[in-house]
């Protein structure tokens, strides 16, 4: 396995509430390798998207980063001011934000969008340096050079979310959070971004963080998937071994829920709904939707550990392994 070159070690972020802090993400940890796509799964609320905007800095009040270390190449992130982290945001890490039409500006054309970050880190360029570089930067995603000069309402859902993958790899980042890219895409679109953004990821050798919620997406695209479940990890492993042996319950009952275009067979759910992250069940999180709970997992919380070479799982049923 390559070297890590983003280590978040016990990451905590919490949301302030009249009734209690909202524990979004709870100690979680995991290890980003040079060179990989790292998928984030799990429902709605799980903590997916608060995890990567913790990643890039991007937690604002009523929200703060309670504790842990974010480690990008050594330097811990989470120590920096909001200022020390700007000038690392989108030179050193970047975000492909979720919901491209929300996040590019209606009245501004594309060019001076891209630009924007440039400014932001005073990088100083004449106006054919600047064209010459946003031409190329649109090329590298796969649109015209016509598209600088246009606004975001002129473009289709597929070209806003390249136009905002151009923007996240304006500075070449060697680590990039692609907060579900396909959102809102249609299939065929939804390929041809995901595709763009391999054919990037292997121009820059960057690493790629990709959160989502459609196991086929990940199964087609990372080299390995982390599972959330209310804040935490419940598993983290490379993607074959995830989709043929899953090692946690919740794996195993997503993975099961997913239709089959090979055999006929009833489409099944997982019972019961995610817990509040303001009033978290004792022990395992999972136990009140688990099928193979037992006391232990009433009362203690499984701790996530490597089970297997590449292989980490929060589950007390892996204690009994044999």
């Amino acid at each position: 396995m390559s070297e890590a070159v983003l280590q978040v070690r016990n990451l905590q972020v919490h949301y302030a509430t009249p009734r209690g802090a909202v524990k979004a993400v709870n100690n979680v940890s995991f290890d980003l390798h040079r060179g990989e796509i790292l998928g984030l799964v799990g429902e709605s609320g799980s903590g997916k998207t608060t995890m990567g905007m913790a990643l890039v800095g991007l937690i604002r009040s009523p929200g703060r980063v309670a504790g842990g270390e974010i480690l990008l190449n050594g330097r811990n992130l989470a120590a920096l001011s909001a200022d020390a982290y700007k000038k690392v945001r989108l030179a050193e890490i970047a975000l492909i934000p979720q919901g491209a039409m929300n996040s590019l500006n209606p009245v501004t054309r594309i060019r001076e969008q891209i630009l924007d970050g440039l400014r932001d880190h005073n990088i100083s360029l004449t106006n054919a340096e600047a064209d010459d570089h946003v031409a190329s930067l649109l090329d590298k995603v796969g649109l015209r050079p016509q598209v600088a000069n246009v606004y975001a309402h002129e473009l289709s859902g597929g070209m806003k979310q390249r136009v905002a993958m151009a923007i996240a790899i304006s500075m070449k980042p060697k680590v990039i959070i692609a907060d579900e890219p396909t959102s809102a895409l249609d299939v065929v679109v939804q390929k041809r971004v995901i595709e763009t953004l391999q054919e990037v990821q292997k121009e820059l050798d960057a690493s790629i963080i990709l959160i989502g919620h459609d196991m086929g997406l990940m199964a087609q695209t990372v080299d390995r998937l982390g599972v959330m479940y209310a804040g935490q990890l419940a598993e983290i492993a490379p993607i074959r071994e995830t989709l043929t042996a899953p090692q946690h319950p919740y794996t195993r009952m997503l993975i099961e829920s997913l239709p089959s275009v090979t055999e006929k067979k009833p489409l099944r759910g997982i019972a019961g709904l995610a817990p509040q992250l303001l009033n978290l069940p004792s022990g395992c999180t999972f136990h009140p939707r688990c099928p193979h709970c037992f006391d232990r997992c009433i009362t203690q919380v499984p701790a996530l550990r490597g089970t297997d070479p590449g292989r980490w799982a929060a589950c007390h049923l892996l204690d009994n392994r044999t």
